[in-house]
């Protein structure tokens, strides 16, 4: 009884808050990775060259996670304590991004690390869609989130492309640094219809 009253009172503007925090710690740790060169001059900046771009991808990616988990809570109006965990989860694996963008870029995006990376970026994209699963049976059939998400094709080929991606470092780790880069710039691709249902619900 005491559950149940409390998830139907269990606002969302807590989720928001801790998840911004720490979005914004990741990026803090990614940058903070990027080191300064002895040298004085442009040539000195060629070797951080790969961890540059590796930085660069990751946070566009981190990015992406940030516009779409706001534009997925203005849709919802609860959370419960299974959103809560499956946000968590989320943040689990976005947090190990420093990590893996470090390993890759440190390596010169070596097969193994950048596996690891496309590894972190599969996990990651199922953890939001379990998120956007919880968040979907929390608002309730027919529900704004439901029709904005609608088909969600990009969140059904992104996990396709990431694996792709990591089985194809054992061929060529390039092939898969594309392939990871291509999933980035379609997500980069506004969706209309999507912002324009968050603005009708934020109108009703």
């Amino acid at each position: 009884m005491r559950t149940a009253i409390a998830e139907a009172a269990m606002g969302k503007g807590r989720l928001e808050a801790f998840s911004d925090g720490v979005i914004a710690i990741i990026i803090t740790i990614m940058v903070l990775e990027l080191k300064v060169p002895h040298g004085y001059t442009f040539a000195s900046l060629a070797p951080l060259l790969p961890v540059m771009l590796s930085y660069v991808l990751s946070f566009i990616y981190v990015g992406i996670y940030w516009n779409n988990h706001h534009h997925m809570l203005a849709v919802s109006r609860r959370v419960s304590g299974g959103v809560l965990w499956a946000n968590l989860h989320l943040l689990f694996w976005l947090s190990l991004f420093p990590f893996a963008t470090a390993w890759m870029g440190e390596n010169h995006f070596a097969p193994a690390p950048t596996a690891a990376y496309g590894g972190v970026l599969l996990m990651a994209a199922v953890a939001y869609w379990l998120l956007q699963r919880a968040l979907i049976h929390r608002q309730g059939a027919g529900s704004v989130l439901e029709r904005a998400i609608g088909s969600d094709w990009k969140g059904k080929l992104s996990p396709v492309i990431y694996a792709l991606g990591i089985v194809a470092t054992c061929r060529a780790a390039w092939i898969a640094q594309l392939l990871y880069a291509s999933a980035a710039v379609m997500w980069l691709v506004p969706d209309r219809r999507i912002e324009g249902l968050v603005d009708e619900h934020d109108a009703g």
